[in-house]
């Protein structure tokens, strides 16, 4: 591996201001990998007063032909780097080789969603003449034309590290806007590789994209976040954190962009394939359960909940895990230690609370290292319980029984949450009717899959504001201004 240790500010690699690191450490092995800077708040100063300066001063907003040369060079850059950049994003995430290939969200897939600015960008109506209209004795012509927000503050988990940030900051320079990235303490390397990527491929001007990483991320965060210099933030992370963001942002009434947290439902109708529909409960284990968007609620008929059970002891015994090489493994470790106890500790509150542990429930014995928690499920599960409301973030799955489905629809919007989910029918109309009555931005049919890059992504309720990815990503990115000409 080759890692950048260095943050970027104002178009230089460049050390924090303090000379102060911290470690980066492998959730797979507790190994230390090694350091990154660590950045203050005079750090973050300089990397927004850049990002204001490069947006201000340059023509970086209105050369649309420069950017998309720019984006090109960028995608040249992270292909040619892209096996280090892969090594590196499995060993800060502890995510298995196998989900960190062509099959995985962590590396090629989301370079490859650049070619969808790449693609429409050119073609992109900037400018459109509304007509003429006719008020108060004059005779106007209308102008509605879309401009760049300004200056954006990304602020990345570390769950999918180069997903995110690609999601947040592509769009973002696409749309002519000048980024200060803030990447998650865990994954800082896909973070400052990136930065040195968009430094040594691209002619991106200096400024246009900064990143800072840090061991203390609210200090920093809490910075960004309220600084009159920053036009937007974009942040993607738990509902706790955002509904902080947002107050934050208030004080200066900022654009805020929220992807939170999820606890979709898996819905299995009385008609659905059971042997089919149910491998899909399996992906509550992909990444070890850390993705807002997975299926921890599984709701099955009441009638079929024994062959329910009886299936998934079956299916999630295929479920391995323990070695980052792997190419076949799509669960890894969580992140670190904390996160760990945090999962641990709700399974510990579905057992007090009276769910019923199926299989799983704690760390594995025949691993000494690594934050490796066994793939665990619930069944008796209501859902007026802890687990069952509130986001895990570990490979944990709660099975609730439904009557019907109305009694599922209901059950599936007793929720704070409303980020994804799916359906399963032996009818795609009656899936279809169901899928459309859920509270929920994005919902799969019959294994149906919503991830793409034209797709736009994002919540209802408490899962967030806005959409990423998409025309409707892009265009979070920009305003929208009317020029009335006198005729």
């Amino acid at each position: 591996m080759n890692p950048e240790v260095r943050l970027l500010i104002d178009g230089q690699l460049v050390p924090a201001a303090s000379g102060q690191t911290y470690v980066n450490v492998n959730p797979a092995t507790e190994a230390i990998m090694g350091e990154v800077a660590d950045a203050g708040l005079e750090d973050m100063d300089q990397a927004i007063d850049a990002a204001r300066r490069a947006f201000d001063d340059t023509d970086w907003s209105t050369n649309h032909n420069f950017r998309l040369k720019c984006l090109e060079q960028l995608k040249h850059g992270l292909l040619t780097e892209m096996e280090d950049f892969k090594e590196q994003i499995a060993a800060e995430t502890g995510a298995p080789m196998g989900i960190c290939g062509a099959s995985g969200p962590h590396c090629e897939i989301p370079i490859g969603f650049i070619d969808y600015s790449l693609n429409n960008l050119p073609n992109y109506p900037w400018s459109r003449d509304i007509g003429q209209h006719d008020i108060m004795g004059g005779i106007s012509r209308r102008l509605v034309e879309k401009e760049a927000i300004g200056v954006v503050a990304a602020i990345t988990p570390w769950n999918v590290p180069l997903q995110i940030n690609l999601a947040k900051c592509i769009p973002a320079l696409a749309a002519g806007c000048t980024v200060v990235l803030k990447a998650a303490p865990d994954t800082p390397w896909s973070a400052t590789t990136l930065g040195r990527i968009v430094k040594e491929y691209t002619d991106i001007p200096a400024g246009v994209f900064n990143v800072i990483t840090s061991a203390d991320p609210k200090t920093v965060g809490e910075q960004l976040v309220t600084d009159p210099r920053v036009d937007m933030v974009s942040f993607t992370g738990s509902t706790a954190v955002g509904k902080h963001i947002m107050a934050l942002a208030s004080g200066t009434v900022k654009k805020v962009f929220l992807e939170l947290g999820g606890k979709s439902a898996n819905i299995i109708l009385d008609d659905a394939d059971l042997g089919a529909s149910l491998l899909s409960a399996l992906a509550v284990c992909f990444h070890a359960g850390q993705g807002c968007a997975l299926n921890t609620r599984l709701l099955v008929p009441r009638e079929k909940q024994a062959e329910v059970e009886e299936l998934l002891k079956t299916y999630f015994g295929f479920i391995a895990y323990g070695d980052p090489s792997s190419n076949s493994e799509i669960m890894g470790p969580l992140v670190n230690a904390r996160q760990r106890e945090r999962v641990l500790a709700y399974i510990d509150k579905g057992r007090e609370e009276g769910a019923r542990l199926l299989l799983g429930g704690g760390a594995p014995a025949n691993l000494t290292k690594g934050y490796y928690v066994e793939p665990t499920v619930f069944v008796d599960v209501t859902n007026e319980m802890t687990i069952a409301r509130e986001e895990i973030f570990g490979p944990v799955l709660c099975v609730i029984a439904h009557d019907g489905d109305d009694d599922a629809v209901r059950i599936a919007n007793d929720s704070d949450f409303g980020l994804s989910g799916s359906v399963w029918s032996g009818s795609e109309q009656r899936a279809l009717a169901v899928a459309r009555r859920i509270r929920t931005g994005t919902i799969n049919v019959n294994g149906g899959n919503f991830y793409a890059a034209d797709a736009p992504f994002g919540g209802y309720k408490q899962s967030g504001i806005g959409r990423e990815m998409g025309l409707e990503g892009f265009e979070e990115y920009l305003e929208t201004k009317t020029i009335a000409i006198s005729v």
